[in-house]
Formats: C-alpha cells, structure tokens, sequence
C-alpha cells in the first residue's frame, strides 16, 4: 500500500495524472483509491461547497482553514485509514501541503498554526510522498481557461484569485519542497501528460515504490 497526496496550484494537471497512474496501477493488479481535498466523503463534500462557492458569504481566512480541517478530519477517519488498512493504494487529489500553500502561503496565516490544525485533523495519517506539479501562474491560467471553454465548467473562488496569491501558493509549495526533499517528488508540469507520468514512474521506481 502507499497514500500519495498529489500537489500544485489550480490548473497544473493534478487530475490527469492521478487518473494515468491509477490506470498503471490496476494494470498491475494493485487496489487504488481515488479521493480528493476538500472532500472524499458526503459531509466533506458538503463543507467543499461552502468554501469553493462564488455565491453566498465567503468564510474569513480563520473560517476557511476550520473549515479545510473539518473536512479532512472526517476524510482521514472514514475514507483515507479505511482504505489503508485493506492495504489499498490511496491517491489523494490534494492533502495538508495545500492548506500550508493556500492559507499560510496564499492567505498569510501563521504556518505554526496551520501545521497544528493539520496534525490534529490527521491523528498521525500522513501521506508517503507529496507529488508536486510545478508549473507557472501564466501556464496553469491558460490551462484553466481552456477547460472553462471547453466544459463550460466555471472558475470556483480559488481560481478567480490575483496572480500574485498563486505565485505565492507557487512558492511555499517550492520551499516545503525544498525543505523536506525526501517527502517530495517535484515534477516539471510543462510537459505533456504522457511525459510527466513517464518521470512520476521513474521517481516512484527510484524510491523503491514501483518494480
């Protein structure tokens, strides 16, 4: 089993690659599991509405980070756990990397305090690696709006953020990486898809994950 929690600003790319490892994966005969952050349960996707709508009122910064927390709170306990312990591969669209990049990063909380509130959302479930795909604010924005034409699928209240929140999304997720190199695969998300998944494999072989 591995719980691989996969990372970027909107618009990188998460999707396409969780969908081709989990593809690769059952190719081989290994159990996988699909979830996403915030989200994976009836109740989490409950409170994921209330933070990503455009209509209504918007929860303050404090709100929105209580809220991501309650979330995966429920997530770890009734999805995540449960699937590890049947020795299931968990890949997660998203984990408690974000909520560093989003809301110490992006909104300028205290990162002590975001850390605090993830360790106890997640009652020691942590994921084995983060994988990090690093593109620029210009390159995930053009992707973003090819998708907002082509599915017709409109932006939530991330996405309609200034470019200069997720450059410094960007960012802290690039420091976290840097500071835990082990816990981290970086890959380069301006290639295409089949390229980025070739180099995901090659990590995952490289740290022993994969034959």
């Amino acid at each position: 089993m591995a719980f691989l929690a996969f990372e970027g600003i909107d618009g990188c790319g998460k999707s396409t690659l969780i969908a081709k490892l989990q593809a690769y994966l059952q190719s081989k005969g290994t159990s996988v599991y699909l979830t996403r952050e915030p989200g994976g349960t009836p109740l989490a996707e409950e409170i994921r509405e209330l933070i990503i709508r455009r209509d209504g009122e918007a929860p303050n910064p404090r709100a929105e980070i209580l809220l991501y927390e309650a979330a995966r709170s429920q997530h770890v306990e009734k999805v995540i756990k449960p699937q590890l312990s049947e020795g299931v591969w968990v890949l997660s669209d998203r984990f408690t990397a974000s909520s560093l990049a989003f809301q110490a990063g992006g909104r300028g909380l205290d990162e002590d305090s975001i850390t605090y509130l993830n360790n106890y959302a997640v009652n020691g479930c942590q994921p084995d690696f983060n994988v990090l795909l690093d593109l620029t604010v210009e390159g995930a924005e053009k992707r973003r709006q090819t998708r907002t034409h082509e599915s017709g699928q409109q932006p939530d209240r991330f996405e309609v953020e200034e470019q200069d929140f997720h450059n410094r999304v960007r960012d802290h997720y690039l420091m976290q990486a840097k500071e835990s190199p082990s816990h981290w695969i970086v890959l380069e998300a301006r290639f295409t898809p089949e390229e980025i998944f070739n180099n995901l494999l090659t990590q995952l072989r490289l740290r022993s994950w994969l034959d």
